[in-house]
């Protein structure tokens, strides 16, 4: 039996897709605060990194970082969506759940630091 919510596929699965995930930056950037303020750290610090003199895969490591941390961040913010349209009430499994994605996010923020740290001590 097929599963009746599954897009065809091909480009008009690829079209309804991007529509999708654009809905849910569109999403995230109105409802996360966190998400906003990654956005404005990564708009500043993309151009700085392509724009430093390091080596390219240095670049591509501190870009990668970045882009990492908003994908965590994105994660994030949709397991506490998630978790709060299930219950509001607390529960320690829902404060396990938040706790770890958080988590998550700050090791990102830990790799950023960690891999611009080390791309730049080593050029100089």
């Amino acid at each position: 039996m097929e599963n009746p919510h599954k897009h065809r596929p091909g480009l008009t699965h690829a079209w309804r897709a991007t529509g999708i995930a654009l809905q849910g930056l569109r999403a995230a950037w109105q409802h996360e605060d966190a998400f906003r303020q990654e956005v404005v750290v990564a708009v500043i610090a993309v151009p700085a990194a392509l724009l430093l003199p390091v080596t390219s895969l240095g670049k591509i490591l501190m870009i990668a970082s970045l882009i990492l941390l908003l994908i965590v961040e994105l994660l994030n913010s949709a397991l506490e969506a998630a978790v709060d349209h299930t219950s509001l009430e607390r529960h320690p499994l829902a404060k396990r759940a938040k706790d770890i994605a958080s988590a998550a996010v700050f090791l990102s923020i830990v790799n950023v630091v960690v891999v611009w740290g080390l791309v730049l001590l080593y050029h100089a």
